[in-house]
């Protein structure tokens, strides 16, 4: 059965009434004229049987054949009334509350939330496609297209990026496969219709994974003030000795201040020279830098679409953030341009 027949099989199964018999797994499927009824059994997702003619001469030829009776009974959940007036409810994906993690009273969904989620509005394939591959020549900067396809022949797809600098120092040497999560989990937010953003797309795992029962502890100050300690023999000293001593301990912490100011001058000065004299090996610091490649270009329209922005809007915005037009984007400066849009969502 092809994606398309089976959309429409999904389709058509959707307004069909079904009642469940007093056997565990049977159950009465109106046809769609609503005159007559098939009997269908339904053990689970490979396990099924109905009575209809349609069911009869394809599932022969096909062992994974569905007719619409037996995909509206597997939408249905059994509620143990048999009584002919019920009718079965359908089933109702939920999204399970233990994926919601709440930061900063704004709340995030977990990757594993939304390919549950998925699966219960019947996930059938995904497939990642890397745009670009982390190289030196971008600065490391890795970019993946998901694309989910449902049971029903739905096609959902979006785009994911990571980088040194929008990842976690544990990830950063994983960049591809923290891109493809990211395109996946913002797949899977169009297909199951999530609003809330997911935790792997946020940048630094480090601010939001926080023990909830263990205090956020804060960074203590090791430097510790000097403090003189005197001896009773201190105290048994002429006024006149004290105030030497005390004189003595500032002229130390003068001289020392003085010291450091000097070193900061000097070390100024050896990065101004460096800077006027080059890198030392006869090359000047300022190179051509590369151009937005290809597919950074490819993301940069997408997310515009997918944001409703216009083509104008889009060249206002880049002119505003980096007074070039979008085709004049660097390779750093489309990074930070793809980041700015993905953070619009």
């Amino acid at each position: 059965m092809t994606v398309q027949e089976l959309q429409k099989r999904s389709e058509r199964a959707q307004g069909l009434k079904v009642w469940q018999l007093e056997e565990s797994n049977w159950f009465y499927c109106e046809s769609e004229e609503g005159k007559i009824c098939y009997k269908v059994c339904y053990v689970n997702d490979t396990e099924y049987f109905c009575t209809c003619g349609d069911f009869a001469k394809n599932y022969k030829s096909d062992s994974t054949f569905k007719c619409k009776h037996v995909l509206a009974v597997s939408q249905c959940v059994p509620n143990g009334e048999f009584e002919k007036s019920h009718f079965l409810e359908k089933r109702k994906p939920k999204l399970n509350e233990k994926f919601i993690i709440s930061i900063e009273g704004k709340d995030f969904v977990q990757y594993a939330g939304l390919l549950d989620l998925a699966h219960q509005k019947g996930l059938l394939k995904i497939e990642v496609e890397p745009l670009q591959f982390p190289t030196k020549e971008n600065d490391h900067f890795a970019i993946c297209k998901a694309i989910v396809l449902s049971k029903s022949g739905e096609i959902y797809s979006d785009v994911g990026d990571a980088n040194p600098q929008n990842c976690n120092s544990k990830v950063a040497r994983h960049l591809l496969r923290m891109s493809s999560t990211r395109a996946i989990g913002r797949a899977l937010r169009s297909m199951t219709n999530i609003g809330m953003t997911c935790l792997e797309e946020l940048g630094d795992m480090n601010e939001v994974i926080i023990d909830e029962k263990k205090p956020v502890q804060q960074k203590k100050d090791n430097v510790k003030p000097f403090t003189k300690v005197q001896s009773k023999k201190d105290e048994s000293k002429p006024a006149e000795v004290k105030d030497q001593v005390v004189n003595s301990v500032n002229t130390v912490e003068s001289d020392t201040n003085k010291d450091r100011e000097d070193k900061s001058s000097e070390a100024q000065t050896g990065k101004t020279r460096r800077a006027k004299s080059g890198n030392g090996n006869g090359k000047s610091k300022t190179e051509a830098t590369p151009m937005m490649s290809e597919a950074q270009k490819s993301a940069v329209y997408n997310l515009s679409r997918r944001r409703g922005i216009s083509v104008e809007e889009l060249e206002k915005m880049c002119q505003e953030k980096f007074g070039v037009s979008v085709e004049e984007l660097s390779s750093v400066n489309a990074a930070s341009f793809i980041r700015n849009l993905q953070q619009s969502a």
